[in-house]
């Protein structure tokens, strides 16, 4: 019998794992995750506009994306439609874009086609695979949750070792229900396992107009209103229910910005981090949602000039924070720590 592999509380929070990196700011993070919606209502459209804007480093409606190399699997098209469809959209589509309109299948040589191409293209951040149906065999499964588990689970940890995200394009039922994530086509095994699911469902109202629905374990949940227009081919942005719904981390960013002003590094508990830049309690938060919300926050404050790093000292957990203008290599004597009781 093997031993089971187990980490204490103590040691596993002191522990300094990378962050959790997004292609899409607040909306697609590294992971697995799931686009499912009608046939014909315009997925392909969407997944080719989300692989030509990361791959251009230009947001997707208001969410900025990391710039990587992708790959597109459209597995029910030709090269010659995707050219067609790529010239719909532009004409400067960039050489970090790549596209197959063939593969293996999932349990039959798939994965080590996709570990071939993550070698050859270590720049690889998205990989789409449109659709999910044709990567997958068709089989007489006594248990078709199992079935679907199991091959979200292989994806997942594909996903996961490499720290990219991968996007599987797939169908809805043809029944309604209340519940949008209820329609995607499968049992619950293959959305409980993904980390993200999105749904892309038509209005009633009007043709061109839908609702992406967006769930996840790293996301918050919002409703995006689309409109598809017929001469540029994209999915516009209306609405985001999740707009004005969290702006923590700009509030957070313009605390931390003011701190870092007066000094380039410092290091200290949250709760003292607390006590500087928000002595008064107004802003409402908890040593321990404050840590929480810094936590969620370290890629988007990167991105705006501050770098936050945890770590362990004296049986202490500290917040290190640091202004990317500074030195590359701070040494000990150059980082401020904060004395709690000050």
């Amino acid at each position: 019998m093997k031993k089971l592999d187990t980490i204490d509380a103590d040691t596993l929070l002191g522990i300094p794992y990378e962050p959790l990196s997004f292609i899409v700011e607040d909306l697609l993070p590294q992971g697995l995750h799931l686009l499912a919606g009608a046939p014909k209502i315009g997925k392909s459209w969407l997944a080719l506009w989300l692989c030509l804007r990361v791959a251009q480093g230009g947001p997707l409606w208001n969410f900025a994306t990391k710039p990587c190399e992708v790959l597109y699997l459209c597995l029910e098209d030709s090269f010659q439609r995707i050219q067609s469809r790529l010239l719909d959209l532009t004409e400067d589509a960039p050489a970090t874009l790549h596209f197959a309109v063939m593969s293996e299948q999932l349990h039959d040589g798939l994965l080590e086609q996709m570990e071939q191409f993550l070698r050859d293209h270590p720049a690889t951040g998205l990989v789409v695979i449109d659709t999910l149906q044709r990567i997958r065999a068709v089989g007489s499964e006594a248990n078709p949750y199992a079935s679907d588990y199991r091959d979200i689970g292989v994806l997942k940890a594909l996903a996961d070792q490499h720290r990219i995200a991968v996007l599987l394009i797939h169908h809805l039922r043809k029944l309604n229900d209340d519940d949008p994530m209820n329609m995607i086509s499968g049992t619950t095994g293959l959305s409980g396992a993904t980390d993200s699911n999105f749904v892309l469902r038509r209005s009633k109202r009007r043709e061109n107009t839908a609702t992406l629905y967006c769930t996840g374990r790293d996301i918050v949940y919002r409703e995006l209103s689309l409109e598809f227009n017929n001469e540029t081919h994209i999915w516009n942005l209306l609405s985001d229910d999740c707009g004005q719904a969290d702006q923590s981390c700009g509030r957070i960013l313009f605390l931390l910005s003011a701190l870092l002003r007066e000094r380039p590094e410092i290091c200290a508990p949250a709760k003292a981090l607390l006590e500087k830049i928000d002595p008064d309690g107004t802003e409402g938060l908890t040593p321990n949602s404050f840590s929480h919300k810094l936590r969620k926050s370290v890629d988007a404050l990167r991105r705006s000039g501050i770098v936050v790093t945890f770590r362990k000292s004296n049986g202490e957990r500290l917040i290190c924070l640091k202004r990317a203008d500074g030195v590359d290599d701070p040494t000990v004597e150059n980082t401020v720590t904060i004395d709690p009781a000050n």
